[in-house]
């Protein structure tokens, strides 16, 4: 059977599920899912096999209208994204419907923002939590923008029409040979991995009390002799009382912040891990070239 493959980017506005559709379709952890805005910062690339097709797509950052430096990098990354793909697939939150952000990604396609080239499909998500017939209404008005080939309705979360949209992508997969080894889920490196699971479980038991600007950076990775791995990670923050929020009272909140993330590395490593944890205060971090560079992001954007 011949092999084929293709690169899809997925674009959306900020929250609307991309990284839940991304591990859905790779079936593993390749992208952390938090509720707060603009989780995912650099391009990741989760690797899904359809028959004789490997479908490579790219969850890109939220698309929105930047404000500093880290989000102009981030929205140029995921326009980026989209530039170098086969096919374009656009999320879109039936909840929220067409809003400001969806628009203006729209607008973007439309005067080749995405490159240009290939298929580009429209994805309506969360149709578990909208009636039908708004659902049906706003299908109706994407339509109208006369950019999308076809239009799936699913539920990232619960897997719905999600198997139908693989599917559609690997019918358009050209011919030609696999770019990752038949086991490979992702172009994540372990090291940054750790880290963004890490970060993970920041946002998730601290999405309130903790503002958007925190970074977990891997240290040192040692591996053991039983099989093990150690990890050290420094999680910065850029003010003393951010500092305090994220040690909690005693080291509780740390401690149950290093236990969670130590869990779901074991599962996905599959081996024993020694996680140790380490709050840094460095003011700007956000300002930082190295850390555009680690995450893969053009900091002169």
């Amino acid at each position: 059977m011949t092999s084929r493959c293709s690169i899809i980017a997925v674009l959306g506005a900020p929250n609307v599920g991309k990284s839940t559709l991304v591990n859905r379709l790779v079936g593993g952890k390749v992208s952390i899912v938090s509720p707060k805005a603009q989780t995912t910062r650099a391009r990741v690339m989760g690797v899904c096999i359809n028959g004789p097709a490997q479908l490579i797509f790219v969850d890109t950052p939220g698309i929105f209208s930047p404000r500093r430096r880290l989000d102009r990098a981030m929205v140029a990354s995921a326009w980026g994204g989209a530039a170098k793909a086969d096919a374009t697939v656009l999320l879109v939150d039936s909840k929220k419907g067409l809003d400001k952000d969806t628009r203006g990604i729209i607008k973007g396609l439309k005067k080749g923002g995405g490159g240009g080239h290939g298929e580009a499909v429209l994805a309506l998500n969360k149709i578990d939590l909208v009636k039908k017939p708004l659902l049906l209404d706003l299908a109706e008005a994407l339509a109208g923008e006369a950019l999308f080939d076809e239009i799936f309705m699913i539920s990232a979360i619960n897997g719905d029409g999600v198997d139908d949209l693989s599917a559609h992508f690997a019918g358009l997969a050209p011919k030609g040979p696999w770019l990752f080894p038949e086991d490979q889920l992702s172009d994540m490196p372990e090291r940054l991995l750790a880290a963004e699971i890490t970060r993970e479980k920041l946002y998730l038991q601290l999405h309130h009390e903790l503002p958007y600007a925190v970074a977990v950076e891997t240290g040192s990775w040692r591996e053991k002799d039983d099989g093990s791995v150690k990890i050290d990670q420094v999680i910065y923050v850029e003010r003393a009382s951010q500092k305090g929020i994220v040690l909690g009272k005693n080291g509780r909140r740390i401690k149950a912040l290093g236990e969670a993330a130590r869990r779901e590395l074991e599962d996905i490593l599959g081996r024993r891990v020694h996680l140790f944890l380490f709050v840094k205060v460095r003011k700007n971090w956000a300002e930082s070239p190295e850390r555009y560079r680690d995450l893969g992001l053009d900091y002169n954007v």
